[in-house]
């Protein structure tokens, strides 16, 4: 028998170092050819790590949270042969088994939507089980799962994992709730005092935003300007474009209307699609629009930019908004596809309340915010009419963008999607 050493790989494009997220494997556990067996962040991207041999675990090399440089030693697995270790490499990796953390990619959608407390759900008695773990004891699953759980009124610690190293699958909940199909739950009170406490650890993703959003509030010189747009004639014209082409082409969000809004808005305004390198004190005005979308995953934020967005069309934005916030979905988002964004859009959707406080995706200088559409009686000519009324709640780092012009872009905005037919006028 022989030992083999994984080392941290080169992920490319002079990446130094990368933060450990997670591992699916502990000590002991037999892995096989192409197993993943660590996840790994970059700047925003989650990567794979997968094994390129068979064996038995013998040490891991970090916790999760921990920064690791490209080419420290990984994983050590005990292998058939002689193994890729010398015999006289001294050890440099622990043998003692980390705490497993929650994996970052599940379910994104584009729209930023705000993150509420669950309900207090009834929790069904726990069976004796062979499986059961302490209290305290955090079982590995997904985000999707473990809120699934959740919702089912299930503690994870009773339910057998059937995944890598004991991870808990949907099937696995499957399985559980089936065999407890016939059980009785025990209501938990909506006023019962409650004394327990949860300390989850700041990595991965989690942290990538912590610095970002901090970093973004320190160095920013962050203003907001906030205007009520009539979106009524707007919301028409979707209805009808959808009616008539949504079921060859699509149908179509109001992102879409609000991207053609900014392209067209930004030909009078160069001075807010830029990115400002304050280090080197240059300003890097851009002819393209590459619009971040802000999306909003079980992991946290994250920004997939639609690029060239000048050069689509209605449809053309709207099927790039949806193939980014699938591969964000499913975790197959590229660091190409999250990066290299020169102006941000963010949406609340229905959840946008009237009036929010964005903050700049630096190095850009703005970000243009979306909050819900509301029927509310105004008066137009002197006449009160119901009309559909929508803010925009933006953002701009001052250091750049002088108040004046933001106010006159957001007002062409205004005048761009209060008469929808500008949008297309060349």
């Amino acid at each position: 028998m022989g030992t083999h050493v994984i080392k941290m790989p080169d992920i490319g494009e002079g990446i130094a170092q990368v933060e450990l997220v997670e591992w699916f494997v502990k000590v002991g556990d037999l892995v096989s050819e192409d197993q993943v067996v660590a996840d790994v962040m970059t700047d925003k991207a989650t990567v794979d790590i997968p094994t390129p041999v068979a064996g038995r675990v013998l040490a891991l090399g970090g916790q999760p949270g921990e920064v690791m440089a490209v080419g420290s030693e990984l994983i050590r697995i005990e292998v058939e042969g002689a193994g890729n270790l010398r015999e006289d490499a001294a050890p440099t990796v622990t043998t003692q088994e980390p705490v497993a953390a929650p994996k970052a990619p599940a379910q994104a959608r584009v729209e930023v939507a705000a993150v509420t407390a669950p309900a207090v759900k009834s929790v069904p008695t726990p069976r004796a089980a062979p499986v059961a773990r302490e209290a305290n004891e955090r079982p590995l699953a997904s985000p999707a799962v473990r809120k699934r759980a959740w919702d089912a009124g299930i503690e994870l610690r009773f339910v057998q994992g059937s995944g890598p190293a004991g991870r808990v699958l949907h099937d696995d909940l499957d399985a559980y709730l089936a065999q407890d199909a016939g059980t009785t739950p025990v209501a938990a009170g909506g006023y019962a005092m409650r004394s327990d406490e949860e300390h989850i650890q700041v990595i991965g993703l989690r942290r990538k935003i912590a610095q970002r959003m901090q970093d973004a509030k320190r160095r920013a010189a962050h203003f907001s300007y906030v205007e009520e747009i009539d979106v009524t004639a707007l919301e028409e014209l979707r209805a009808q474009l959808n009616q008539k082409w949504g079921d060859s082409r699509g149908k179509l969000t109001l992102l879409p209307f609000l991207m053609r809004a900014m392209v067209v808005a930004l030909r009078d305004f160069p001075q807010i699609n830029v990115r400002y390198d304050d280090e080197a004190q240059i300003i890097t005005r851009f002819g393209a629009a590459h619009i971040g979308v802000a999306a909003q995953s079980d992991s946290g934020l994250m920004v997939p930019v639609v690029r060239h967005a000048e050069s689509l069309t209605l449809w053309g934005a709207a099927d790039e908004i949806a193939r980014l916030a699938n591969a964000v979905r499913t975790g197959k988002a590229t660091r190409e596809e999250l990066s290299g964004s020169t102006i941000t859009l963010t949406s609340l959707g229905a959840l946008g309340g009237i009036a929010s406080t964005p903050v700049v995706n630096l190095p850009e200088v703005a970000i243009i915010g979306v909050n819900r559409i509301v029927e509310r009686p105004v008066v137009v000519k002197g006449q009160i009419v119901i009309r559909k009324m929508m803010n925009l709640s933006s953002s701009f780092d001052h250091r750049v963008v002088d108040g004046m012009d933001a106010a006159q872009f957001i007002q062409a905005m205004r005048g761009l999607l209060e008469q929808p037919a500008t949008l297309f006028v060349e």
